[in-house]
Parts: structure tokens; sequence; C-alpha cells
């Protein structure tokens, strides 16, 4: 097994893209799971850059940062979770820190840059989407 994982290209990257999706799921649910905590307390006070409301601003940055989150961890709906989790870091990245130095930007773009990767790509070998469609997502790409 470790042969097949060092010589071939395919294990390697399906063990890459978990690695990545598990490392930043997590950062991520970590970072958005004391928003769904303290939702009440923040609803009224969050950030609205897209003028729908802080409230819903709120319900829309929980949904990405934990439940999109989560989906990537297990590598289910890989990419379509992606897409949300990547609009959020644009929002973060240009409106709510558009005014900030890079060193608070940073952060974002760099989960930016993690997201639109796992949009191209999808969840690899190890994941749910694999168990249950094959390879029909490779397919895709």
């Amino acid at each position: 097994m470790l042969s097949k994982l060092l010589h071939s290209r395919e294990p390697a990257t399906s063990f890459g893209l978990l690695v990545l999706r598990v490392s930043f799921g997590c950062f991520m649910l970590v970072h958005g799971w004391p928003k769904l905590m303290g939702f009440s307390q923040m609803a009224d006070k969050f950030p609205d850059p897209l003028g729908m409301g802080s409230q819903l601003s709120l319900v829309a940055a929980v949904g990405a940062e934990v439940g999109c989150s989560i989906l990537l961890i297990l590598g289910l709906g890989t990419r379509l979770a992606a897409i949300p989790l990547a609009f959020t870091m644009i929002v973060a990245l240009f409106m709510v820190h558009g005014a900030d130095p890079w060193q608070v930007k940073e952060k974002a773009a760099l989960y930016l840059a993690v997201y639109v990767v796992l949009v191209f790509t999808g969840s690899g070998r190890f994941s749910v989407d694999h168990c249950l469609w094959g390879n029909r997502e490779e397919e895709i790409s």
C-alpha cells in the first residue's frame, strides 16, 4: 500500500485532497462555530456587506462556515459545498476587510485559494462522494 501511495499519482492526489478538505474544513468549522453558538447575541451587530440585513448575513455565514465545512470534511458534495465557502471568503476579503492591511486579509485569501481548488478538483477517492458515485465525479472534471 505504501508503495502504491508513493508511486501512483491518483492515490497520492486523493490523499492530498483528503488532507486539504479535512484540515481546512476543520479550521473553518472552528472559525464558524462561535457564530452559531452566539447567534442571538451577534444577529443585530453582524456585518452586512451585501445589504441583506445583519441577521440574514449571519445566517449565510454560519451556513457556509459550519454547514458547508461539515460537507467538506465528509467529502460530500465537495464541489458544491466549496462554492458558498469561496463566496464567503470573497466577501470577507474584498468587502468586510477590503480596507484592512494585507495581514488581516491574508487568511481569507488563503481559504479562498483552497476552496477554488476544491471546486475544480472535487473531493478525491477518499470521500463520501466517491463511495456514493464512484468515478462519476471524476468524469465531471
